[in-house]
């Protein structure tokens, strides 16, 4: 039987609109949305009738929220946790209010030299982040960034195998290992499979960092696709294009359309998976 490859975006990257975000993503095939914001407003910065009318809108035009993409997390590790604790529940808040089931979140913000003085610290925060996703049945979906405590294969590993919950998993971002000069495929995934329930498409080079649809860079994208349907990996694949004027065409639209083009060029000769 083929496996189930959902597509999603963050919409936010093609217009602050979001009908225009939605219209954009469904000329491209895509009905579901990684929310992060609306209008240039923060998701979590929503009011409660603002985020109805948002759920209404989504409704409207057939979507479904894949995920957050909140900014939990992505905070200087120095910052007063007990403010940023109180946003956290704004997530889960939010997430129930449009029927998603993932937030994406980070490992907080720190000099690479800082890693040892706070793992303690941010192992002790995002297994308290774990316990009150569970209790309300979402799960966190950890992305690997630069500047945080996960930037690496090795410590995300940690978290994932420190925190040990079912409500704690992992967003795959192939382009931001590049951005740390780590190797996303075979190295990151193979230390990481175990965990990764979500991807983020966009590919990225070593030698300048930018990032590059799918495939234009240097994340072994092509192979490491094989591989996910070699394992039998079901589940959401999130465009997060961030490409710069020379990527390709100018705009939000043009961009986003050619992130989508790069990835389904991959996928096109994969026979065990079909697309949503």
């Amino acid at each position: 039987m083929k496996k189930n490859w959902v597509l999603s975006g963050f919409g936010d990257e093609i217009s602050p609109s979001l009908e225009m975000q939605l219209e954009v993503m469904r000329n491209n095939g895509i009905y579901h949305l990684e929310i992060r914001t609306v209008n240039e407003k923060n998701i979590l910065d929503l009011t409660n009738e603002e985020l109805v009318n948002v759920k209404e809108t989504i409704k409207e035009y057939g979507f479904s929220v894949s995920s957050i993409g909140s900014p939990i997390g992505k905070v200087h590790i120095s910052e007063d946790f007990g403010e940023h604790l109180e946003s956290f529940k704004r997530a889960l808040y939010v997430a129930n209010q449009l029927d998603a089931k993932y937030i994406r979140i980070f490992s907080f913000i720190m000099k690479p030299s800082e890693t040892k003085k706070y793992r303690e610290e941010v192992i002790d925060r995002l297994t308290m982040f774990a316990k009150l996703a569970e209790q309300s049945n979402m799960i966190l979906l950890h992305e690997n960034e630069k500047d945080i405590y996960g930037d690496t294969a090795e410590r995300c590993l940690d978290i994932m195998e420190s925190v040990d919950s079912p409500a704690l998993r992992s967003t795959f971002d192939p382009a931001n290992f590049v951005q740390v000069q780590e190797e996303p495929f075979p190295k990151a995934y193979q230390l990481l499979k175990d965990w990764v329930e979500y991807v983020h498409i966009k590919d990225a080079t070593y030698s300048d960092r930018k990032v590059q649809p799918a495939g234009k860079g240097d994340a072994n994208f092509k192979s490491f696709l094989t591989q996910l349907e070699k394992n039998g990996f079901e589940g959401f694949f999130s465009f997060e294009p961030h490409l710069t004027s020379d990527s390709g065409p100018g705009g939000g639209e043009g961009k986003f359309k050619l992130a989508v083009d790069s990835f389904k060029e991959l996928v096109k000769n994969l026979e065990g998976v079909t697309i949503e």
